[in-house]
């Protein structure tokens, strides 16, 4: 580590993962209001891309002795049709290697350069991935088969249902990732990680069932735990899993169709897992 001072450093890191942590949710906002296809995978592939720079990003920021900020960047949300869509992406892309090429500049870290420079050569690709997915859009004329705003009126009771799982899981995803940067306990760390990754999926499998419905996913957090004790959080964790595994159950009881009633069983049947998990995690360290 060079001698310049660490703070800044940090703050400039935090930067960055503001800005990743934008592009992930925009970009997943586009891939789910898309019809299942070639392009949306495409979307969601870059958008896992980004979520690797994120958690690349936060663990150098715990290594340096700071706190990764995973509050969530300005979004450029908008748009009637896909290739507009497509066209903001870009620019965010642009946005992005800009900001990171200013911060190899200034940091000193070689290490943390070459990480940087890294991340970039990922951006220029999505950059030109977006800018391919303007003019494919545009050619295929296509259409996105659900808004990215919610219309006026008063939201179905379906839509209110899978909008509070999608809250929840994107809370434990942003919780799960902060405890697995901030403990020290290695293994609690990957195990934070892993069940970040499943809750993903379980985001990505509402907001499906949201979009096919004609509703608009509602991907903001309920309040995130910041523990800092690994105790701390393995209980937070323990309760959290306890309260989403018992109202899952109830929605299980209310829905006719039975795909759904399917989907959101084996969503539960991962939250209970994942509680069984931190419960023992948690037994682990307390010996």
């Amino acid at each position: 580590m060079s001698a310049q001072e660490p703070t800044k450093v940090i703050a400039m890191l935090n930067e960055d993962i503001t800005g990743e942590h934008a592009a992930i949710v925009q970009y997943l906002r586009h891939a789910y209001a898309m019809e299942e296809g070639e392009l949306a995978c495409e979307i969601e592939a870059i958008a896992r891309d980004e979520m690797r720079h994120l958690d690349w990003l936060a663990e150098t920021v715990a290594e340096l002795g700071g706190e990764p900020d995973l509050e969530r960047g300005q979004m450029t949300i908008g748009g009637d049709s896909i290739s507009e869509w497509m066209q903001r992406d870009v620019g965010l892309e642009k946005d992005a290697i800009a900001l990171y090429e200013r911060h190899i500049e200034a940091i000193e870290d070689r290490k943390i350069t070459r990480l940087l420079r890294r991340i970039v050569s990922d951006e220029v690709a999505h950059r030109h991935d977006f800018e391919h997915f303007v003019e494919k859009s545009k050619k295929k004329a296509m259409e996105p088969i659900a808004p990215l705003e919610a219309p006026v009126g008063k939201p179905s009771k379906l839509g209110d249902m899978l909008n509070w799982g999608i809250r929840h899981e994107y809370t434990v995803i942003l919780q799960y990732l902060y405890h697995s940067f901030m403990t020290p306990d290695e293994e609690v760390s990957e195990q934070m990680d892993d069940q970040a990754i499943n809750e993903m999926q379980h985001l990505g499998w509402l907001a499906e069932e949201l979009t096919e419905s004609g509703g608009v996913p509602d991907i903001e957090d309920t309040g995130v735990d910041r523990s800092k004790d690994t105790a701390d959080m393995l209980r937070a964790d323990i309760a959290v899993e306890r309260k989403v595994t018992k109202e899952y159950t109830r929605q299980i009881d209310e829905v006719d169709d039975p795909d759904l009633k399917r989907l959101i069983a084996r969503i539960r049947d991962n939250e209970i897992y994942h509680d069984e998990l931190f419960s023992d995690l948690l037994d682990e360290i307390s010996e």
